[in-house]
Parts: structure tokens; sequence; C-alpha cells
């Protein structure tokens, strides 16, 4: 498997759903599916309810998630960047 980089997939910013780590190109917060995830929901699963995300999109939210959540709010100016 390829390596994927999450800031490729993950975009913060202030003006964009209330300044939460989204998928780029999209309102999805990362926690969205990183949660569906976590309760278990397989990936295809998660891709038909969201078809307008790839594989690389829902790996990149969840190492996004995990990246964003261990950093704390404080950091996310930095992972902006």
């Amino acid at each position: 498997m390829n390596r994927v980089y999450w800031r490729d997939h993950v975009v913060v910013s202030d003006d964009l759903h209330h300044g939460d780590p989204c998928i780029k190109g999209t309102r999805i917060p990362v926690r969205t599916p990183a949660g569906s995830l976590a309760a278990e929901m397989k990936p295809a699963e998660i891709l038909k309810e969201y078809p307008q995300l790839s594989l690389g999109d829902l790996l990149g939210a969840l190492a996004g998630a995990y990246s964003c959540g261990a950093a704390g709010a404080a950091d996310r100016e930095d992972l902006a960047s």
C-alpha cells in the first residue's frame, strides 16, 4: 500500500466548519468518517455514504483526526500551514 500523507487530504481553516479539520474540497469534518471507522463501519460502507470521497481521503481523514487530536486545539494553526 502506498503511503497517504494526511495533509494532502485535510484542510484547517477558520472560515471552514468553525476551524475544524475537514476533508479537502468538502465540508466534511475529519471526525465524521474517522468516527464511522471507530464505530466499526467498513471503508466500503463509508465510501458508499460519501461518494465524493476517495479511499485516500478516508485514510487521510483518519490520520488527520489522529494528528489534529494529538496536537490539541492550541496547535491547529501550525497544522493549517
